[in-house]
């Protein structure tokens, strides 16, 4: 113990009963002044200096305790701040807090209190009991949702990041439009209308930082407690977690070999909601066949409902020209659609965007003030430019031809080495392909995979309503060639004379590409 510590030790035994607390506070390595701040606080938290009751002069403090004055009228001004006690000059110190004898606690140690018991809302009790949504660290076969980052044109992103903070410097270090930057959201507005057949301006786009928060505000914004929300069954688990934690009634929607299949008119609640991934189905694959999405449409305007088009992984389409999206053929009128960066680009870079009705425009800017203001606006003014000058296409289109290629030998392998225990689900599109296995099998075979050092994301927990199919979800995206065939290989030993083959006729309604080669 320092010199300057061990008084405080000494002098405790001949100090009041209340100062025994400096023989724990001069073991600490802390200044003096906050040795005798915590002490005098442990005795008055303790109970055992009362309220009212006068505390000893800064001069007989520091001279009972051997330190300087300063370091006691420092302590006493401290501890007058926090509202422990309060002076009154040519009077003296008083403790100026009152501790209960219930609050007391039965040692003469400071204040221990009950560590605090998280009591959810309504709304936080439903988030945290969906689990939330959590994205994969790493790659490995065969997490899902992956894209390969390994091959971002990263040179060029760091050339016009340069060249951006060199143009424009201090100003970007400023409040954004709430609506994200007017250059991105031209950019977006054209590249939609191009690739996508969106009939948009660009006023009707609004950055976000996710299409999880574009899931939360569309949530927030347009359902309150108990409202029925329809959704794909089965269907993307953030999509629901969304809807759920805002007290939506979700009515699952069965699925088939043309998508969501639209329930009949009649009695009963109508959707506020009508929650769909018609370019993609998550996670079957199946493509909205273009009679369902009209009938979608023309359900939404009869019922005064609006359509929340996810559109993810629309720019990786591999064996067939993609329908346009619902929006276009609606005319925006009752489609909100979703479209993020994500995978395109590459995760981190924290951009998505609603594409809104007119109606719904200023509202939706008013909450995104309220919600984190505004996107950063170095990333979106890189991105506009990304996109202005014709890497982001490029970047598309080569990313596309990989993925393709990777899909390809992933469906090879599986054929080769998988079936008939293991059959694929569509897998036209995205970066990862659904696969059916034996009923009753999936959670035994995703453990023992895990076993094998293979991850196989499951699609049991996608359904809504009681599962109907067993299966895993495959990334391949961000795999190589060698680690997509190891990781079938390790598949391929959990079955020898474990698992029943998959009957047949395969059932042609889960497997829209069965025909395929």
């Amino acid at each position: 113990m320092s010199r300057s510590l061990r008084p405080l030790a000494s002098r405790a035994r001949r100090a009041p009963t209340w100062f025994a607390l400096f023989q724990s506070q001069a073991a600490a390595a802390r200044p003096l002044r906050e040795q005798i701040c915590a002490a005098i606080r442990g005795a008055i938290q303790s109970g055992r200096v009362r309220h009212g009751e006068r505390l000893p002069a800064s001069r007989t403090l520091a001279a009972d305790l051997r330190v300087s004055r300063i370091t006691a009228e420092a302590a006493y001004a401290q501890l007058e701040t926090e509202g422990y006690v309060r002076r009154r000059v040519g009077d003296g110190t008083f403790v100026d807090i009152a501790v209960s004898a219930d609050d007391a606690p039965s040692t003469h140690h400071p204040l221990r209190r009950a560590a605090a018991r998280a009591v959810w809302s309504r709304r936080g009790a439903e988030i945290v009991r969906g689990g939330g949504c959590v994205d994969p660290r790493e790659t490995m076969a065969f997490s899902a949702g992956f894209p390969d980052l390994s091959e971002f044109p990263l040179d060029t992103w760091k050339r016009l990041t340069t060249r951006r903070l060199r143009r424009d410097g201090p100003a970007l270090l400023g409040y954004g439009d709430p609506a994200g930057e007017p250059a991105l959201r031209a950019a977006l507005a054209r590249y939609l209308a191009q690739s996508r057949g969106v009939r948009c301006t660009m006023d009707q786009v609004l950055v976000l930082t996710s299409s999880q928060q574009a899931l939360q505000m569309v949530a927030t914004m347009l359902t309150d407690p108990d409202d029925t929300v329809w959704i794909e069954d089965p269907g993307y688990r953030g999509a629901r977690t969304a809807l759920a934690a805002m007290g939506a009634r979700l009515r699952p929607v069965p699925v088939d070999a043309e998508g969501l299949v639209p329930p009949a008119r009649g009695p009963g609640p109508r959707p506020r909601l009508i929650y769909a991934t018609p370019s993609h189905q998550y996670p079957t694959g199946v493509t909205l066949s273009l009679a369902r999405r009209l009938q979608l449409i023309e359900d939404a305007a009869a019922r005064g409902s609006w359509i929340v088009e996810d559109d993810y992984d629309s720019e990786f389409q591999y064996d067939a020209r993609p329908l346009p999206a619902m929006q276009g053929l609606d005319g925006g009128d009752h489609v909100i659609y979703v479209g993020t960066f994500t995978k395109v680009l590459f995760p981190s870079l924290r951009l998505a965007y609603l594409v809104l009705p007119p109606a719904l425009v200023r509202g939706f800017v008013t909450a995104r003030t309220a919600h984190d203001g505004h996107p950063a606006r170095l990333a979106q003014l890189v991105t506009a430019d990304f996109m202005e000058e014709g890497h982001f296409a490029a970047h598309v289109r080569r990313m596309r031809r990989l993925y393709h290629q990777r899909r390809d030998l992933l469906l090879s392998e599986i054929r080769r080495r998988l079936d008939p225990w293991c059959r694929p689900i569509g897998g036209g599109a995205g970066l990862q392909l659904t696969v059916a296995l034996p009923r009753g099998r999936e959670v035994a075979l995703t453990r023992a995979a895990a076993r094998a050092g293979v991850t196989t994301p499951g699609i049991r927990g996608l359904f809504g309503s009681r599962a109907r199919l067993d299966g895993w979800l495959l990334g391949f995206a961000a795999l190589r060639d060698d680690a997509i065939a190891e990781g079938v290989r390790r598949l391929s030993r959990l079955a020898r004379d474990r698992v029943s083959p998959l009957p047949r006729p395969w059932p042609r309604h889960l497997d829209p590409g069965a025909d395929r080669a």
